[in-house]
């Protein structure tokens, strides 16, 4: 073990990282990544559902590269991230195209599937802005633990999807931005409330809708939710073996 050094946004901590290809069912080929512990089995799972892809959402944003980056080492936790149909990042592009949340119930599917087929533990989704609307309308499943929601705008999502959730008696987690211009604090909690009372709603003093300076705090709550054993506030610094990487975010 090394002198311990800060954990930066670029700092890449150890994992065993595979790229994978999801396979859907209506013949798509998905471009992802497993991260697991370096060396011992996960605790846990969390499926990353990324944000709107026509508006830059992908894979590598920001939160969950830095999930991907940090969970497995920090806390134990296997990270599947993955393209949506027709979304590209640095690992490559999704067959497919956008399909307004509709056809993309066969993403979070393939996604279920491939964690079932790994035997990867206890299967949390966290949904980030879009990927919040995929949780709720598609992952109301029997093999998801509980979904954490970031900055979730309920855009496509309606009260018949918020109250399946609610009667599977799954825990619901919902991170909210103060200065969230779709859905702040007070409106969730209104809405969230009229169909999932139990939902945990979280404020976020401070924070915009893209959780810009807000990584520490989101992977904490996560962490808290998902594997509420890990202690948190999670270590900023590490004194082992890591790296330093810059990520193309382009699409091309």
């Amino acid at each position: 073990m090394g002198e311990a050094v800060p954990i930066k946004a670029n700092t890449v901590l150890p994992a065993r990282r595979e790229a994978v290809t999801l396979r859907t069912d209506d013949g798509l080929a998905l471009v992802g990544e497993l991260s697991l512990p370096p060396d011992r089995e996960p605790r846990a799972t969390v499926v990353l559902l990324h944000p709107l892809p026509t508006h830059g959402g992908m894979m590598d944003s920001h939160l969950y590269r830095k999930a991907a980056w940090r969970l497995p080492a920090l806390a134990d936790l296997a990270v599947l991230r993955f393209n949506t149909r027709g979304t590209a990042s640095e690992a490559g592009r999704s067959e497919g195209a956008f399909d307004h949340a509709v056809g993309e119930r066969f993403d979070v599917a393939a996604a279920l599937a491939f964690a079932v087929e790994r035997g990867l533990p206890s299967v949390w989704l966290v949904g980030w802005s879009f990927g919040t609307d995929l949780a709720l309308m598609h992952g109301c499943d029997p093999r998801v633990r509980g979904a954490v929601l970031i900055s979730p705008p309920l855009r496509w999502s309606t009260g018949d999807h918020l109250r399946a959730w609610a009667r599977s008696g799954r825990p619901v987690v919902c991170l909210v931005p103060e200065f969230d211009t779709y859905l702040p604090p007070t409106e969730a909690r209104r809405r969230f409330g009229a169909d999932i009372p139990t939902a945990d709603v979280i404020d976020f003093p401070g924070a915009k809708h893209l959780m810009v300076g807000q990584s520490e705090e989101v992977l904490n709550a996560i962490v808290s939710a998902v594997v509420p054993e890990v202690s948190t506030p999670l270590p900023r610094t590490w004194s082992g073996p890591h790296e330093q990487r810059q990520v193309s975010i382009g699409t091309s």
